[in-house]
């Protein structure tokens, strides 16, 4: 599997920690809606619940990771991969479209 890095515009280590305020807000939602199900998922599997209604809990819980995924991602384009692609640092160019297919290649795991 492949490291995601941030890329050369932002030194090692050093992030400028800036979401698009409504993404943030609605990121956050989501996490505490995907926390809410995986503690009914663990109790469910503590009170030996039915193992339908248990798979039918971690699927819910993959398509709501799966929507959060998708709003982080669209934040990372709107701000880094944009901006990524207006600097004329062809390193950091290359090193975002290596972090982007890391990315796809993660999201492909078979």
């Amino acid at each position: 599997m492949g490291t995601i890095r941030v890329f050369a515009l932002y030194p090692h280590g050093v992030y400028n920690g800036n979401m698009i305020k409504d993404i943030k807000k609605r990121a956050t939602h989501r996490s505490k809606i995907i926390e809410g199900q995986f503690k009914g998922l663990v109790k469910a599997i503590d009170e030996e619940k039915y193992c339908m209604d248990i798979l039918t809990q971690s699927l819910a819980i993959q398509k709501s990771l799966g929507s959060l995924n998708k709003l982080i991602l669209e934040n990372h384009i709107r701000t880094h991969v944009k901006d990524g692609f207006e600097s004329s640092n062809d390193k950091a160019q290359e090193e975002l479209i290596t972090e982007l297919l890391d990315l796809y290649n993660l999201s492909n795991n078979k």
